[in-house]
């Protein structure tokens, strides 16, 4: 086996070859969230770096993954690349995360080369956020060894917002590399945002125990190139909670303002039917 072409990607988004379109991922020595249930913004990073090392010349421009089941930390994961189309400006892969036999994961993901403007217009960043150098580390979901500054939530229009500012403080060599550390910081959040309107009924800390939640989809898009060693600001909004399920999203800016990613996430979110196991369960 060979080791996918790398500069200085940190050693959780390296890839080893494992056969034309087969990559072996590297497992953390302990999860992000202290469970033996593989993070959604683990598998979906590791996807970007599998797509961009199989599609050469090309940025991953959007990610669209739905989670069939929990994968574990014990067990080697291998992604399997499918190309539908690869052309000049263009492509597309099927991404599959795999593990002992069992489908974890499966995801669409788009390429392209980048084109002179034709037309050009973004939202602006949210009004009234302090810059990163008045803003305290705080903790919350992002990529080892990398750095939160929370902001703080907001209430909009009945909806509630978490705002934070991101960095990875060292190299991090290709552009699949820096998507891929950013996507990790946008997969967390929505779950217990969404559950903050409703403290008096419902208990983030009663998740995996007597709450089945869980990410079910989550799709990223990157609409300008980024450099995720620079602070960003992650705007994430929990839009709906009914039915069992929560929807949210979010977007990206640059310190300067500048859009530079999307996102959205369909979760779980219900009673469980038993007491769970806080280690495996969803």
């Amino acid at each position: 086996m060979s080791t996918a072409p790398a500069t200085t990607v940190p050693a959780m988004l390296e890839l080893t070859a494992d056969g034309p379109g087969r990559y072996l991922v590297t497992q953390p020595a302990e999860s992000a969230e202290g469970r033996d249930v593989v993070f959604s913004g683990q598998l979906l990073g590791q996807t970007i770096m599998a797509a961009a090392t199989a599609a050469p010349g090309k940025d991953v421009r959007a990610v669209h993954a739905v989670f069939a089941r929990a994968g574990t930390y014990t067990k080697p994961i291998v992604l399997e690349v499918d190309s539908m189309h690869a052309g000049r400006t263009w492509a597309s892969d099927t991404v599959t995360a795999v593990q002992d036999g069992r489908l974890l994961c499966r995801s669409l993901v788009l390429l392209h080369t980048a084109e002179p403007d034709l037309m050009r217009h973004a939202p602006a960043m949210p009004a009234d956020v302090p810059p990163p150098d008045e803003v305290a580390v705080g903790p919350g979901q992002v990529f080892p060894g990398g750095e939160l500054r929370p902001v703080g939530e907001r209430t909009v229009d009945g909806l509630p917002y978490h705002l934070v500012w991101h960095r990875f403080p060292g190299p991090l060599g290709p552009q699949a590399a820096h998507q891929a550390v950013l996507t990790w910081s946008t997969c967390g959040v929505i779950i217990g945002l969404s559950m903050r309107p409703h403290r008096d009924t419902v208990k983030i800390e009663d998740a995996h125990l007597k709450l089945s939640t869980g990410v079910i989809g989550h799709s990223i898009h990157f609409v300008e190139p980024l450099d995720a060693t620079r602070w960003h600001l992650v705007v994430t909004e929990g839009t709906q909670a009914a039915g069992g399920r929560i929807y949210g999203g979010g977007s990206v800016f640059t310190e300067g303002g500048q859009l530079v990613a999307t996102f959205q996430q369909d979760s779980m979110a219900k009673e469980a039917e038993h007491t769970l196991d806080p280690r495996r369960s969803m």
